[in-house]
């Protein structure tokens, strides 16, 4: 976990245990990004970004950095699995107004039907869930590939350290823009470059099935984690600000979410 210390932007301070954002330091990391974006794309001759949007804030701001470096070329793609709610759909609508832009539109709905119908005897609650992620990825990966495109993941440091996302489905990207962002930063930031304010309030979710909510699922805050990542070079304040119960959770969730930040793992090579 030590290298995290050193991956972290330092955009957060803490006063008397209450994050403080720095504007100037966080306006210079979207530059950063900007950067990295451009240089990206430039080294794979690609000609734009291909974006998921969820209504979320985490996919809201990678739209927004990616639509500022390739204005004409930044492609949003809104892809509903049996219903979206209507404040999703609102929100949706918020952020296309605030950047001018509309989204392209593929309902997987009949796909996602048809997926977990040929396999038999599946009833486990979060394989079924999952197969939602994949199913978008694989989409972004068709539209972007007859683009010329590259796909932005929207992970921020917060799920990619928790293992918060589903392998090879949103964690299946070219590239991950806000990743070493936390979330109360990818929150202050969306702020500052005009996310509307519907969606940088609203409760983080997954969207993996009605009336989930991230941190119902996990059994800790963001604004937890996020103090857990940025004291893991004082170990003595994590002990004294967060209950040992949220220390292990967050911890056991790291340990057992390894395997998806590594590598695919291969044997030794042949001697």
């Amino acid at each position: 976990m030590k290298g995290y210390i050193l991956l972290m932007s330092k955009i957060t301070k803490y006063v008397d245990g209450k994050a403080i954002y720095d504007k100037e330091l966080a306006l210079k990391y979207v530059q950063t990004i900007k950067n990295f974006l451009k240089y990206r794309a430039k080294k794979a001759n690609a000609k734009g970004f291909v974006v998921g949007i969820s209504s979320g804030i985490d996919s809201s701001l990678v739209y927004a950095i990616a639509s500022s470096v390739f204005p004409e070329n930044t492609t949003g793609v809104v892809m509903p699995i049996i219903e979206m709610t209507k404040s999703d759909l609102e929100h949706i609508n918020d952020l296309e107004t605030a950047f001018n832009d509309s989204f392209e539109r593929v309902n997987l709905t009949d796909a996602f039907k048809s997926l977990k119908g040929a396999i038999s005897n599946l009833d486990n609650k979060l394989a079924i869930a999952n197969i939602k992620p994949r199913l978008r990825m694989t989409t972004l990966y068709a539209i972007a590939q007859q683009k010329n495109a590259l796909v932005l993941g929207t992970d921020n440091e917060d799920e990619t350290f928790i293992g918060y996302f589903t392998k090879f489905g949103d964690g299946g990207a070219d590239l991950l823009p806000i990743s070493r962002l936390t979330k109360g930063e990818v929150k202050f930031i969306a702020s500052l470059l005009g996310v509307p304010s519907s969606i940088v309030n609203k409760k983080p979710s997954a969207g993996l099935w009605e009336g989930q909510t991230d941190e119902d699922e996990l059994g800790f805050t963001y604004q937890d984690l996020d103090f857990y990542l940025n004291h893991l070079d004082d170990l003595s304040a994590i002990d004294k600000n967060l209950s040992k119960q949220t220390i292990t959770k967050i911890q056991n969730a790291h340990i057992r979410s390894q395997h998806k930040r590594d590598p695919i793992y291969k044997p030794r090579k042949v001697k």
